[in-house]
């Protein structure tokens, strides 16, 4: 073993995972084993389990033991919303940066995606999903996600599936929305159709449009947030929310 004693122990059990090439579901040594490997106590072998199990890293399977985990990138769902929301004066900007980058990844797959053939029973699916956003906002995100599927990368449907459930965690913060669900749905068939049509450039055009209505929602946020008059010492001292 080549594991650095001085390593945080988090750090030397990722080690362990490596240096013995341990996949994904594959037990890991057991307690004991791993208090003699590092030649740290219980307590400071199940902290650190514990913190790995948070980062998705480990799996921890009541009864049955250990396991390496997949590292699922939905682990970060939660420190991203707590960035957004932790900043205080600048959440609208940290939620405008957020769907920036996912705009970013989505506008240059899609063109991708439109050049090569989507079958028609991907495409049907497409379309069952755009009726159904009408009623399931969990849609949307599948809609996304099938997309991309046939990308072979993995990693970009864990990027935008947690960049969706993030921006939908802190939407609230930008006011309640206007209802504009027939228009969303069109624009999601615009995506659809640039697909039928093997159309790369119909295809980002329709992808910027759909992400115009969330700028357009979060500039308007702005606008507001500006226009709202600073609270005053006094009156910040008064609030309940001062106590």
């Amino acid at each position: 073993m080549r594991i650095r004693p001085s390593a945080a122990l988090e750090e030397r059990i990722i080690e362990l995972i490596h240096e013995r090439d341990l996949a994904p579901g594959t037990a890991m040594p057991t307690e004991p084993q791993l208090m003699e490997l590092l030649g740290a106590s219980r307590n400071s072998v199940r902290e650190a389990i514990r913190a790995l199990q948070a980062l998705g890293i480990v799996d921890i399977r009541h009864g049955y033991g250990t396991f390496v985990g997949q590292a699922s990138l939905n682990a970060l769902t939660a420190s991203l919303v707590f960035r957004v929301r932790s900043r205080a004066g600048q959440r609208i900007r940290a939620i405008h940066d957020l769907v920036e980058i996912r705009e970013l990844i989505e506008t240059g797959l899609i063109g991708d995606v439109a050049k090569g053939r989507t079958s028609d029973a991907r495409l049907a699916a497409l379309e069952a999903l755009v009726t159904a956003m009408a009623h399931d906002l969990g849609a949307d995100r599948a809609f996304h996600a099938l997309l991309y599927e046939g990308c072979g990368n993995e990693l970009v449907l864990q990027l935008i599936g947690l960049f969706w459930d993030t921006y939908h965690d802190v939407e609230h913060i930008l006011g309640e929305p206007a209802d504009r669900t027939e228009e969303i749905l069109a624009n999601h068939r615009l995506i659809v159709s640039a697909l039928r049509d093997r159309d790369p450039d119909a295809a980002r055009d329709a992808m910027r449009l759909h992400f115009r209505d969330v700028r357009n929602r979060i500039a308007r946020a702005e606008s507001e947030a500006a226009a709202e008059p600073a609270p005053t010492v006094g009156a910040a001292a008064d609030s309940p929310e001062a106590s």
